[in-house]
Protein backbone atom coordinates (compact mmCIF):
# COMPACT_ATOMS: atom_id res chain seq x y z
CA UNK A 1 0.00 0.00 0.00
CA UNK A 2 2.97 2.13 0.98
CA UNK A 3 4.85 1.46 -2.37
CA UNK A 4 1.54 2.52 -4.11
CA UNK A 5 1.00 5.94 -2.46
CA UNK A 6 4.57 6.78 -2.92
CA UNK A 7 3.88 5.77 -6.93
CA UNK A 8 1.03 7.57 -6.98
CA UNK A 9 2.04 10.93 -5.51
CA UNK A 10 5.64 10.61 -7.69
CA UNK A 11 3.60 10.18 -10.88
CA UNK A 12 1.71 12.96 -9.85
CA UNK A 13 4.43 15.67 -8.94
CA UNK A 14 6.07 14.31 -12.27
CA UNK A 15 2.93 15.72 -14.05
CA UNK A 16 2.96 19.05 -11.77
CA UNK A 17 7.03 19.73 -12.93
CA UNK A 18 6.37 19.04 -16.39
CA UNK A 19 3.44 21.78 -16.35
CA UNK A 20 5.77 24.20 -14.91
CA UNK A 21 8.62 23.34 -16.76
CA UNK A 22 7.08 23.88 -20.43
CA UNK A 23 5.35 26.92 -19.21
CA UNK A 24 8.47 28.17 -17.30
CA UNK A 25 6.11 30.96 -15.71
CA UNK A 26 5.24 32.59 -19.10
CA UNK A 27 1.37 34.06 -19.17
CA UNK A 28 -0.20 34.64 -22.86
CA UNK A 29 -1.13 37.99 -22.94
CA UNK A 30 -2.72 37.00 -26.91
CA UNK A 31 -3.97 33.87 -27.08
CA UNK A 32 -4.72 34.35 -30.61
CA UNK A 33 -8.57 34.13 -30.93
CA UNK A 34 -9.15 37.65 -29.20
CA UNK A 35 -8.13 40.55 -27.17
CA UNK A 36 -9.65 40.04 -23.74
CA UNK A 37 -6.77 40.99 -21.51
CA UNK A 38 -6.94 44.67 -23.45
CA UNK A 39 -8.18 47.49 -23.19
CA UNK A 40 -8.48 49.87 -26.59
CA UNK A 41 -7.71 53.47 -26.45
CA UNK A 42 -7.37 55.68 -29.48
CA UNK A 43 -9.39 54.54 -33.19
CA UNK A 44 -6.33 52.41 -34.24
CA UNK A 45 -8.25 49.52 -35.94
CA UNK A 46 -7.12 46.30 -34.12
CA UNK A 47 -8.24 42.93 -35.32
CA UNK A 48 -7.06 39.68 -35.23
CA UNK A 49 -6.06 37.79 -38.25
CA UNK A 50 -5.03 34.22 -38.49
CA UNK A 51 -3.63 34.15 -34.74
CA UNK A 52 -2.28 37.31 -35.17
CA UNK A 53 -3.27 41.10 -33.74
CA UNK A 54 -3.28 43.50 -36.52
CA UNK A 55 -3.69 47.09 -36.98
CA UNK A 56 -3.09 49.47 -40.05
CA UNK A 57 -5.46 52.78 -39.93
CA UNK A 58 -6.07 55.26 -37.19
CA UNK A 59 -3.61 55.68 -34.34
CA UNK A 60 -4.09 53.99 -30.86
CA UNK A 61 -3.17 51.43 -28.21
CA UNK A 62 -4.50 48.31 -27.12
CA UNK A 63 -3.54 48.77 -23.00
CA UNK A 64 -3.41 45.90 -20.73
CA UNK A 65 -6.06 45.61 -18.11
CA UNK A 66 -3.34 44.46 -15.59
CA UNK A 67 -0.24 46.08 -13.92
CA UNK A 68 2.82 45.01 -14.13
CA UNK A 69 6.25 45.72 -12.06
CA UNK A 70 8.98 43.79 -12.44
CA UNK A 71 8.72 41.31 -15.45
CA UNK A 72 9.96 39.69 -18.79
CA UNK A 73 8.02 40.38 -21.56
CA UNK A 74 8.37 38.81 -25.32
CA UNK A 75 7.14 39.20 -28.56
CA UNK A 76 7.33 38.53 -32.22
CA UNK A 77 5.82 41.41 -34.33
CA UNK A 78 5.81 42.36 -38.11
CA UNK A 79 6.26 46.21 -39.18
CA UNK A 80 7.48 47.62 -42.17
CA UNK A 81 10.27 50.25 -42.19
CA UNK A 82 8.08 53.30 -41.95
CA UNK A 83 5.58 51.37 -39.13
CA UNK A 84 5.77 53.76 -36.37
CA UNK A 85 4.65 51.32 -33.14
CA UNK A 86 6.05 50.46 -29.81
CA UNK A 87 5.59 48.35 -26.89
CA UNK A 88 5.20 51.19 -23.85
CA UNK A 89 6.17 49.49 -20.61
CA UNK A 90 4.97 50.62 -16.60
CA UNK A 91 2.33 53.40 -17.55
CA UNK A 92 1.01 55.07 -15.33
CA UNK A 93 -1.93 56.95 -16.98
CA UNK A 94 -3.47 54.08 -19.11
CA UNK A 95 -5.57 56.59 -21.70
CA UNK A 96 -2.84 58.85 -22.83
CA UNK A 97 0.22 56.61 -22.98
CA UNK A 98 3.67 58.19 -24.37
CA UNK A 99 7.33 58.47 -23.38
CA UNK A 100 6.71 60.72 -20.14
CA UNK A 101 4.35 58.32 -18.57
CA UNK A 102 5.65 54.71 -19.96
CA UNK A 103 8.66 53.56 -20.96
CA UNK A 104 8.71 53.64 -24.74
CA UNK A 105 10.77 50.45 -26.39
CA UNK A 106 10.21 51.94 -30.27
CA UNK A 107 9.71 50.00 -32.93
CA UNK A 108 10.06 52.51 -36.12
CA UNK A 109 13.03 52.27 -38.32
CA UNK A 110 12.26 55.53 -40.00
CA UNK A 111 12.32 57.59 -36.94
CA UNK A 112 13.62 61.01 -37.82
CA UNK A 113 15.75 60.99 -34.44
CA UNK A 114 17.55 57.84 -35.38
CA UNK A 115 19.17 56.96 -31.46
CA UNK A 116 15.79 56.45 -30.57
CA UNK A 117 14.66 54.15 -33.10
CA UNK A 118 13.72 50.55 -33.31
CA UNK A 119 15.69 48.98 -30.03
CA UNK A 120 15.98 51.91 -27.82
CA UNK A 121 14.09 53.09 -25.20
CA UNK A 122 12.50 56.76 -26.26
CA UNK A 123 14.38 59.71 -24.49
CA UNK A 124 16.12 57.03 -21.87
CA UNK A 125 18.67 54.74 -23.70
CA UNK A 126 19.83 55.46 -27.80
CA UNK A 127 21.06 52.85 -29.94
CA UNK A 128 23.98 53.05 -32.48
CA UNK A 129 23.96 51.66 -35.07
CA UNK A 130 19.69 51.25 -35.20
CA UNK A 131 18.92 47.82 -35.69
CA UNK A 132 16.25 47.05 -38.65
CA UNK A 133 13.36 44.86 -38.48
CA UNK A 134 11.24 46.60 -41.57
CA UNK A 135 10.19 43.57 -43.39
CA UNK A 136 9.95 40.87 -41.64
CA UNK A 137 8.97 39.01 -38.43
CA UNK A 138 11.37 39.88 -35.20
CA UNK A 139 11.42 39.16 -31.21
CA UNK A 140 11.49 41.70 -28.54
CA UNK A 141 12.08 40.77 -25.03
CA UNK A 142 12.50 43.01 -22.53
CA UNK A 143 13.22 42.46 -19.04
CA UNK A 144 12.32 45.02 -16.27
CA UNK A 145 13.77 44.28 -12.28
CA UNK A 146 13.91 47.43 -10.38
CA UNK A 147 15.23 50.20 -12.22
CA UNK A 148 17.41 48.19 -14.54
CA UNK A 149 15.95 47.61 -17.88
CA UNK A 150 17.31 45.37 -20.90
CA UNK A 151 15.94 45.34 -24.52
CA UNK A 152 17.01 42.00 -26.92
CA UNK A 153 16.02 42.50 -30.28
CA UNK A 154 16.83 39.22 -32.23
CA UNK A 155 18.77 37.64 -29.81
CA UNK A 156 20.62 40.61 -29.68
CA UNK A 157 21.15 43.08 -26.67
CA UNK A 158 19.97 46.73 -27.75
CA UNK A 159 19.52 48.08 -24.34
CA UNK A 160 21.10 47.77 -20.91
CA UNK A 161 20.53 50.68 -18.85
CA UNK A 162 19.34 51.76 -15.11
CA UNK A 163 16.49 54.37 -14.72
CA UNK A 164 14.31 54.68 -11.97
CA UNK A 165 11.49 57.59 -13.23
CA UNK A 166 8.75 55.19 -13.54
CA UNK A 167 8.34 51.23 -11.23
CA UNK A 168 5.05 49.80 -12.26
CA UNK A 169 2.48 50.19 -14.70
CA UNK A 170 0.14 48.96 -17.66
CA UNK A 171 1.51 47.57 -20.77
CA UNK A 172 0.53 49.17 -24.36
CA UNK A 173 0.90 47.55 -27.61
CA UNK A 174 1.36 51.04 -30.08
CA UNK A 175 -0.24 51.91 -33.51
CA UNK A 176 0.54 55.02 -34.92
CA UNK A 177 1.20 57.34 -38.29
CA UNK A 178 4.49 57.00 -39.59
CA UNK A 179 5.93 59.96 -41.64
CA UNK A 180 3.45 58.67 -44.72
CA UNK A 181 -0.07 59.19 -42.84
CA UNK A 182 -2.90 56.92 -44.36
CA UNK A 183 -0.54 54.84 -45.52
CA UNK A 184 -2.16 51.45 -44.80
CA UNK A 185 0.97 50.14 -43.34
CA UNK A 186 0.61 47.50 -40.43
CA UNK A 187 2.27 46.46 -37.31
CA UNK A 188 1.49 42.78 -36.32
CA UNK A 189 1.81 40.55 -33.20
CA UNK A 190 2.02 37.09 -32.31
CA UNK A 191 3.19 34.98 -29.08
CA UNK A 192 2.43 37.80 -26.37
CA UNK A 193 3.38 36.73 -23.29
CA UNK A 194 4.64 38.37 -19.64
CA UNK A 195 6.49 36.68 -17.24
CA UNK A 196 6.62 38.26 -13.23
CA UNK A 197 9.83 38.41 -11.57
Amino acid sequence: MKVAITAVVAVALAGCGHMAGSGDGWKPLFNGANLESFNRVGDANWRIDGQVVVADRGSGFLVTKEEFGDFSFRAEFYAEADTNSGIFIRCTDKQKLDSKVCYEVNIWDARPVQKYGTGAIVDVAAVDPMPKAGGKWNTYEITARGDHFVVVLNGVKTVDVHNNRLARGVIGLQYAPGNKPDSGLPIKFRKVEIRSL
